[in-house]
């Protein structure tokens, strides 16, 4: 039994270290609710990294009557483990009217990441001039099961094959070394190592639509095919790296000219597809964040191209499309800007 135990412990660490996101060297920033996931992303991070290299980062966001015992958990453990503990108390979470609770928790999380690991940059470059700035990683606890029930809940909430391709295991700072390990070997890591986690209600409550794809719709794959999860990440890595080929292409039609611009005659000259890959592309790249709808504007982009002169469309989100002399470039939009279209030809028509 205790071979097993070991076994398991093993396979987990070498899953998660398989990538090389938790290598010794640089500091590390691990974000720890106090969930299975997580105390097994952090025991996992200070066996690969050791614990000197390791910050804990614990957000409270006193939404929860346990979120006070949540937080003395997360310290009982960094203690245990030897691992310095960052706490953030958040202030009044928004009310319904506005917005999303559950995105206002996950842009609060994120930011006291991104703090904390600007901080411990500024540390390395001070205690040693010559090694300058570093990157600090952002490391978090997904797993393969949110992996699952992350492609699923955008497949029905977003189009575009973006949704299908799931969560990045390396995104800017952000790293997620348990995306290979289910929730079930988590759980099974910390038994083995006697890591004892807290468990959120709140993850069941079928109020958030991403709890109802767990507690419905991943339930009810696994009825029609016992390995619809493993078959869902399955075809999600073989999109990825069919998206690299086709990422490639893009950049191949956009070297012609500065890369952030390309002539309305070749975008007219490229299979549909490609085309809305490309303004996809444009448009992303100026506004910073996603904006898959940009594709569904090209036809209308040619027909503005053909009538001469500037003229702008709203592409959006951030983004808005320049047709200039029959080219097409991109502008990032100014906060209240119109979404509609901006500017008119010179003839005013």
């Amino acid at each position: 039994m205790a071979g097993e135990r070991s076994g398991e412990v093993e396979r987990v660490r070498a899953a998660a270290g398989a990538a090389g996101l938790l290598d010794g060297g640089r500091a590390l920033v691990a974000m720890l609710s106090g969930g299975r996931d997580s105390v097994c992303l952090l025991d996992v991070a200070i066996a690969l990294r050791g614990a000197g290299a390791v910050r804990a980062l614990h957000v409270n966001y006193g939404l929860r009557e346990a979120a006070d015992a949540d937080e003395r958990h997360c310290a009982s453990l960094c203690a245990e483990l030897g691992v310095e503990l960052s706490v953030v108390r958040a202030g009044q979470a928004p009310g319904k009217e506005q917005g999303n609770l559950q995105a206002w928790a996950r842009e609060l999380r994120y930011d006291a990441a991104e703090r904390l690991a600007r901080e411990l940059d500024e540390d390395v470059g001070d205690a040693d001039p010559r090694a300058g700035r570093t990157d600090t990683p952002i490391a978090t606890g997904h797993t393969a099961s949110d992996q699952v029930e992350t492609i699923l809940y955008r497949l029905a909430a977003s189009p575009g094959r973006r949704a299908l391709l799931g969560m990045a295991v390396v995104e800017s700072r952000l790293v997620r070394p348990l995306l290979a390990i289910t929730r079930e070997q988590t759980a099974a890591y910390c038994e083995a190592r006697g890591l004892a986690w807290r468990e959120d209600a709140s993850n069941e409550d079928e109020r958030f639509a991403r709890a109802r794809v767990r507690t419905r719709l991943v339930p009810a794959l696994r009825e029609i095919h016992p390995a619809a999860e493993s078959n869902v990440l399955r075809t999600a890595r073989l999109l990825g790296e069919e998206a690299e080929l086709l990422d490639q292409l893009v950049e191949l039609e956009l070297e012609g000219g500065d890369g952030a611009s390309i002539e309305l005659a070749r975008l007219d000259r490229l299979p549909p597809a490609l085309a809305r890959l490309v303004v996809i592309s444009l448009a992303e790249r100026t506004a910073g964040t996603y904006v898959p709808q940009a594709g569904e504007r090209v036809a209308e982009l040619l027909a503005l191209g053909a009538r001469g002169g500037r003229s702008e469309l709203h592409l959006g989100r951030f983004a808005a499309a320049v047709i200039d002399e029959g080219v097409l470039s991109v502008r990032r939009l100014a906060p209240g800007e119109s979404s509609q279209r901006l500017g008119t030809p010179p003839d005013g028509d």
